[in-house]
């Protein structure tokens, strides 16, 4: 199976979720809820997305974009874990939620490897359906010990050739009907939705 889907952010603007659904063109999307890239917060278009996107029917997951001190100490992926539950509790998501790895440097890489753990085991104790989210070169290849972390589904962006990953970012520069500018395009191998709602898991 193939499904093809959209992530977006506040650097979208203002979605009309309506025209997106009518295109056929975007059949989920995974959100931004927040980072801590730059202190600590939540997408400022986060839940005005979630609640168009549930109105009109379109799957979700989220993603965390995780600062580049997110490495640095043990500990991190737990307190970060922490702040995003906090962002996304209560709400149900039919797609994975996602550690977005990208911004950290690359003499963090245990580092990140161990916190990306953390942050993982502590949405599993959750219920949740956790996964990784980073380019295939220069996140789970540079940035990442990526041999422990094939336990968690992964998000791979490769904007050059296919992976088999479940969900493969394939390209920063789709347009799609509803939103103005460029926007990410993804296909989808596995039919997550199914799996998360028979298992219970994202608030299901």
């Amino acid at each position: 199976m193939e499904v093809y889907g959209i992530d977006v952010s506040k650097w979208q603007g203002d979605i009309h979720w309506e025209e997106v659904k009518k295109s056929g063109k975007a059949s989920f999307a995974i959100l931004k809820a927040g980072g801590s890239d730059k202190g600590f917060y939540t997408d400022k278009k986060f839940y005005e997305n979630y609640e168009q996107c549930k109105k009109v029917g379109i799957p979700l997951g989220a993603y965390y974009f995780a600062g580049p001190k997110f490495g640095a100490e043990k500990g991190n992926g737990l307190a970060d874990a922490k702040r995003f539950y906090e962002i996304i509790k209560g709400l149900k998501f039919e797609y994975p939620i996602y550690l977005d790895i990208e911004a950290q440097p690359i003499s963090d890489k245990e580092g990140t490897t161990r916190n990306a753990i953390e942050f993982c085991e502590f949405f599993e104790e959750k219920n949740y359906f956790v996964g990784i989210y980073a380019s295939r070169v220069s996140g789970f290849k540079d940035r990442l010990q990526a041999e422990l972390l094939d336990v968690y589904t992964w998000w791979v962006a490769d904007y050059s050739n296919p992976v088999p990953a479940p969900l493969h970012q394939y390209s920063s520069q789709g347009s799609i009907p509803g939103i103005l500018g460029n926007v990410d395009l993804n296909v989808c191998t596995t039919d997550f939705p199914t799996i998360i709602k028979t298992n219970h898991l994202n608030g299901y």
